[in-house]
Formats: C-alpha cells, sequence, structure tokens
C-alpha cells in the first residue's frame, strides 16, 4: 500500500509539473505586458521596472519559469528580508546563503493584475460556493443517476427502460451553458410566479437589514443545470453495469436460494456493479469544477467559474492560472483516492 501510494504520488506530481509548463508557457507567450496591467496605463517607468522585478519579467524566459517554480513550489528558496516573508509568508528552514533562506509555505499565485490581491486570497474567497455547488449537483446526480440505473436494469425492454435510456441520451447530448439558459428562462422568468426563483443570483446575498446572508434558492437552478450531465451519464453506466451483473452465476445461485429480488438486487448487484459508476463519479466530480465556469457565468453565481470567466475577460492572468492550477490538482487528487476506494467497494480489486 505505501508503495503504490508513493508511487501515484510521484505520477501526480509528474502530472502538475506538465501542467504548471503548459500553464506558463501558455501565458507568457501573450501579448500582455503583466507590469501595465497591474500598474495601469499611467504607471511611470519606476514603478513598472519594480513589478517587473518583483515577479522576475525583467529575466529571461527560462530564469522567468524557475522563478514560478520557486513560487508554487512549498519548499523553496527566498531571500531572508520582512519584505518577502510578508508576500511569501514562508517558514524558516535554514541558511543557504547570506542573504537566502530555505523556507516551507504554501504555493504562491502570486497577486491580481486588476485588484493588486493576492490570487490564493481571491479564490479562496469563491472555492467554498463552487465546492457547494458542485457537491450538491453530484449527490444529486448519484441519488438519481443510481435509482433510475437500477429500476431501468430491473425493468428491461419495458417503457420505464425506454424513458430511462432517453432521458439519459438528451442528458448527455444537451449542452451545460443551453440548458443552463432554458433552465433559467423557464424556471426563473416564465415560472417565476409559481417557482420563486431567480434568473441570476449567487449564493451569498447581501440584505441591508440582516447584512450577508445565504440565499438557498439561488443554488436550485445552477444545481439542476449541473448536475443534468453526470446524472444522465450514472444512469446509463448504473443500467449496463447491472444488466451485466444480474447475468452472473451467482445471481442465478442467489435466486434458487429464494432469496428476495430487493436483497439480490441492492446487497449482491449493485455492489458489484458500482466500479465503473465510481470511476464516473470521481471523474465527474472534478469535472463539474471545470464545468461550473460557464454554469455560474449564466446564472450569475459568484464561484471559481464565473471568477475565472471575468478574470480571463480582463486579462488578468494570475486568477485564470492559479484557477487551472487548482482544479487540476483537484483531478490529480481524486483520481489518486478512486483507486483506493476501488479496493473498499470491491475486495477483488488489488493496489499493485
Amino acid at each position: 500500500m505505501i508503495t503504490y501510494l508513493f508511487r501515484k504520488l510521484f505520477y501526480g506530481l509528474a502530472v502538475m509539473l506538465g501542467i504548471v509548463v503548459v500553464v506558463f508557457f501558455l501565458f507568457n507567450v501573450l501579448p500582455v505586458d503583466p507590469a501595465r496591467m497591474t500598474q495601469g496605463q499611467r504607471a511611470d517607468v519606476q514603478s513598472l521596472q519594480a513589478v517587473r522585478k518583483e515577479f522576475g519579467l525583467d529575466k529571461p524566459v527560462p530564469v522567468q519559469f524557475l522563478y514560478y517554480l520557486n513560487d508554487l513550489s512549498p519548499i523553496g528558496i527566498h531571500l531572508n528580508n520582512q519584505e518577502e516573508q510578508n508576500r511569501y509568508h514562508y517558514v524558516r528552514l535554514f541558511a543557504v546563503s547570506k542573504i537566502k533562506v530555505l523556507a516551507i509555505k504554501w504555493p504562491y499565485l502570486r497577486r491580481s493584475y486588476q485588484t493588486h490581491k493576492e490570487v490564493a486570497v481571491l479564490l479562496l474567497d469563491v472555492i467554498p460556493n463552487t465546492l457547494v455547488l458542485a457537491t450538491s449537483a453530484m449527490l444529486l446526480a448519484i441519488l438519481f443517476g443510481v435509482l433510475l440505473g437500477v429500476i431501468s436494469a430491473v425493468n428491461q425492454n419495458t417503457w420505464i427502460d425506454r424513458l430511462a435510456i432517453s432521458f439519459s441520451t438528451m442528458g448527455i447530448s444537451a449542452p451545460s451553458f443551453f440548458v443552463g439558459i432554458v433552465i433559467a428562462w423557464l424556471f426563473g422568468f416564465v415560472l417565476h410566479q409559481y417557482t420563486g426563483l431567480n434568473m441570476s443570483g449567487s449564493l451569498y446575498t447581501y440584505d441591508p437589514f440582516k447584512g450577508e446572508v445565504i440565499s438557498w434558492e439561488n443554488l436550485i437552478l445552477p444545481m439542476l443545470t449541473l448536475a443534468l450531465r453526470p446524472l444522465a451519464t450514472i444512469t446509463q453506466l448504473t443500467r449496463n453495469a447491472m444488466l451485466e451483473v444480474l447475468g452472473q452465476d451467482y445471481i442465478r445461485t442467489a435466486k434458487a436460494k429464494g432469496l428476495s429480488k430487493n436483497a439480490i438486487v441492492y446487497r449482491h448487484a449493485l455492489k458489484n456493479a458500482l466500479n465503473p459508476v465510481i470511476t464516473a463519479i470521481a471523474n465527474w466530480f472534478a469535472s463539474l469544477l471545470a464545468g461550473s465556469f460557464f454554469v455560474e457565468y449564466v446564472f450569475g453565481y459568484n464561484g471559481l467559474g464565473k471568477t475565472t470567466v471575468d478574470a480571463l475577460e480582463m486579462s488578468d492572468f494570475p486568477v485564470v492560472m492559479g484557477a487551472i492550477l487548482f482544479i487540476a490538482f483537484i483531478f490529480v487528487i481524486i483520481n489518486m483516492l478512486v483507486d483506493v476506494v476501488y479496493v473498499w467497494i470491491d475486495p477483488r480489486v488489488k493496489l499493485v
């Protein structure tokens, strides 16, 4: 187990390094001057030079990349002064020279060009909103997806089965941004007097008497939109896996022993049919963080997706780069956890 986890950790770090390389060089070939974006169009030459020096922009591109890696690395080499410590919030390990130390810190994602705030602070303000949206959408998709898949498999070749297949096909085919517009218009505008739901709105709203309050009703429509495609996928995967398992010899043996239909389906068949479903759930949960970009933008939901799209419109690349790296990190972590969950669900699977 320990050897396996170390190997997966090494693969995960290699994937993250590859993503960092792609993200850095992708955004550094764009014809945008970060110093000018940070200080504004009327900034003096000295201010621009100070910003370029801060981020190493006055150095060749390969050297800039090494600076960026040093910023992202949890263990890096930094100047031993108060200004540097305030910027990186590092904890000193030991000195490597008279003016530099090896230190441990959280990854530093630099500062926003527009707000001048640290990117990590900006993202931490909105990531909880996106996690609430993605988690609620995923739970909704799992609950109804597995249930519909089981019902469809048990009632194979009936009108229930055909209806479930039609629904899953439509759900997989419909793009989220289009579904979001339709749902917002239908339930937030046409049927607003009956649903009480708004076309747009964030999880947190400002009340003049109560201050900032949670508006759970603003979560419903983006949650339904985001849950539709994974729900359809889980329904189809559960149905196919259940049909395969229900045809196994041990299921026929269980029937011959006189076990009830519910015991056969839910105690024996479903557990052994969950492996492909778990893979889909894990991949979809990570994908929902990326897929929430357009959904949040359509509904005006203040989360990671909307913040990233707004930053991209304003060429605020540190925010965009930070969001991409965060989503990539979530993908890597979830894929590592899925293999461990496999063993818990199905003892026949071994970690090698």
